[in-house]
């Protein structure tokens, strides 16, 4: 009998997956975090044969969606495609939420990143990093960043780039990315952190002027831009990122499975070539490398919030 019984989760590893596997995005349909998981459910579908249906559940910064995975059946026919505000950023905007997925929910892969690129309007009289240090520590606060809100990515990459500078800059909250960067564009304020795909065609056509981008290494979808680490801010990191996670109690060796699968996802040439498209890059990880990414992450960010006293804006 004790043999069966530790036998049993190797079997149920080695026939999962026999039905149909959900994935929820905690995103309306067209979003960045729909689009990625509609890109990994088909993939699955075409190798294991089975359906996978790709359930949005948007509402509370991704709380809800957390919330539908982390209360289902640790068999790993439920999924979530997360990013990294409702995992690392949202618990910390919300202390009263009584959440934490980081318990609720166990890491298995990660699907990919994205940095920041620091733009300024063409005004602004910085063509490098140090420049825009030099500029905002010579007048503090006469320098306006813009943002998508309170707590938003923009937002925060700007407050640690503020705290790890010393400098002080003047925050401008928008109700989104693209009102942001329209501002930027029309000089009503001078710098923001934004996606590859929101700013790119604006820096091609003269509109806005690309100092760095966020993450510890260059891009490649744009790189020829040196990092904001390299341009004068040594272990500034910044990355923007989604990954795939289950319910805490999820068995190791299906977590296992799922991360195999995910990581031959990511090397099909087309999947890649999608997710360049979209400012989006591929980082092979495995189980234990995730979870420590995600943790450094939360604690980073932690800090952050702590420190600048972040507030998420109440809409």
């Amino acid at each position: 009998m004790a043999c069966a019984i530790a036998s049993a989760p190797a079997a149920f590893a080695q026939t999962y997956p026999a039905k149909p596997i959900r994935i929820i995005a905690a995103q309306s349909a067209g979003g960045g975090t729909d689009l990625f998981a509609r890109m990994l459910g088909q993939k699955m579908s075409e190798n294991w044969k089975q359906p996978v249906v790709i359930e949005n559940r948007p509402g509370a910064g991704g709380t809800i969606g957390n919330e539908i995975a982390a209360k289902s059946a640790p068999d790993g026919y439920t999924l979530i495609l997360a990013t990294a505000g409702q995992m690392v950023i949202n618990q910390n905007l919300y202390p009263d939420s009584g959440r934490d997925p980081l318990k609720e929910l166990a890491p298995i892969a990660l699907f990919a990143t994205s940095p920041l690129v620091l733009v300024v309007h063409p005004s602004v009289p910085a063509h490098s990093v140090k420049e825009l240090i030099a500029i905002a520590k010579a007048a503090p606060n006469r320098l306006n960043h813009g943002s998508g809100g309170g707590g938003s990515p923009a937002h925060l990459a700007a407050e640690l780039f503020k705290s790890m500078t010393g400098t002080q800059m003047t925050h401008v909250p928008f109700k989104g990315v693209a009102p942001s960067v329209t501002a930027v564009i029309a000089g009503q304020i001078d710098l923001t952190f934004a996606s590859v795909a929101a700013v790119l065609p604006q820096v091609k056509a003269g509109r806005l002027r690309a100092l760095a981008v966020s993450t510890p290494g260059r891009s490649q979808i744009v790189p020829d831009l040196p990092t904001v680490a390299e341009a004068g801010v040594p272990g500034y990191d910044v990355t923007t990122w989604f990954g795939v996670f289950g319910p805490a109690a999820l068995p190791k060796d299906i977590i296992a499975k799922l991360n195999g699968e995910v990581v031959r996802i990511l090397a099909l040439p087309d999947v890649r070539d999608r997710l360049f498209s979209e400012g989006a890059e591929t980082s092979k990880l495995s189980v234990d490398e995730f979870g420590a990414f995600v943790r450094a992450d939360a604690a980073r960010w932690a800090r952050v919030i702590k420190s600048a006293g972040i507030k998420a804006d109440p809409t």
